[in-house]
């Protein structure tokens, strides 16, 4: 019979997926405890997720508040903005969602649309975007300056994988609300994205709100660093956690010739 390479190869993928979920279902309680900590300490947590499209925010972001509090965790996905609001300060309409003392918001994009999405679709103006350059240094200094931890996560993805996701999107009737008229635009425009991906990375990375890199080409091994990187900046007392893997995690500073071109 030819079925021992396969059933090798599909006890291989059963081990795989269980090991997954042993440190999938170890991570949880670690997210608990830290933020059960993080609450009574009164810590305030903004932690935003960025990245191109299908990268695994909306994933990430799922695994990561799983079982987090839900009184004290807000998830923010800001739709475009209104008549009004275009009128307002850029920085203006995320404002009233930073975190009181104990709560951790997250942001599904975040300010950085003006550094990234807005400038390639020309949403808006090049005064806009050198406007907002030259302001992001002074509000996230006055955020983290007021206490806030400021937690900012590049989702990195390939080409490949990206076109592959979006294929996906399209033909799968549960993935509905994920499918967007900018999804072939993501790919039209995957060089004008890069281009604006690293000049932000490069400007807007500071000693008091440094940019983190993390590749999802591999959805679940993603995820897990996700939680292990956050778990490891909030530093509750006696956590003991593995490591991030340094193929996947890495700073900003230090991602020259390791990101998706």
């Amino acid at each position: 019979m030819s079925s021992g390479p396969k059933a090798a190869d599909s006890k291989s993928k059963a081990e795989k997926s269980k090991d997954y979920d042993a440190l999938y279902d170890a991570l949880q309680i670690q997210i608990v405890e830290s933020q059960d900590w993080a609450i009574k300490n009164g810590l305030k947590t903004i932690i935003i997720f960025e990245g191109r499209d299908a990268a695994g925010k909306d994933g990430a972001i799922k695994r990561l508040t799983e079982n987090m509090a839900p009184r004290q965790t807000r998830v923010i996905a800001l739709p475009k903005p209104t008549d009004r609001e275009l009128t307002q300060w850029y920085f203006q309409r995320y404002v009233p969602h930073l975190p009181a003392a104990g709560e951790t918001v997250i942001f599904n994009r975040s300010w950085y649309n003006r550094a990234t999405v807005e400038p390639v679709m020309g949403f808006c103006t090049p005064e806009q975007h050198h406007a907002f350059m030259n302001e992001v240094d002074d509000f996230e200094r006055m955020l983290t300056h007021s206490g806030i931890i400021l937690i900012k996560l590049w989702l990195d993805i390939s080409r490949e994988e990206q076109a592959e996701r979006l294929r996906d999107r399209m033909s799968d009737p549960i993935k509905r609300f994920k499918v967007s008229p900018m999804d072939k635009e993501a790919q039209d425009h995957w060089d004008d994205y890069s281009k604006a991906r690293d000049h932000m990375l490069a400007e807007t990375h500071y000693a008091y709100a440094p940019w983190t890199v993390i590749r999802t080409d591999k959805k679940k091994q993603a995820r897990l660093n996700v939680i292990r990187y956050i778990l490891q900046v909030w530093g509750r007392p006696g956590l003991h956690l593995a490591k991030t893997d340094p193929d996947i995690v890495f700073a900003a500073d230090k991602a020259k010739g390791q990101l998706n071109s």
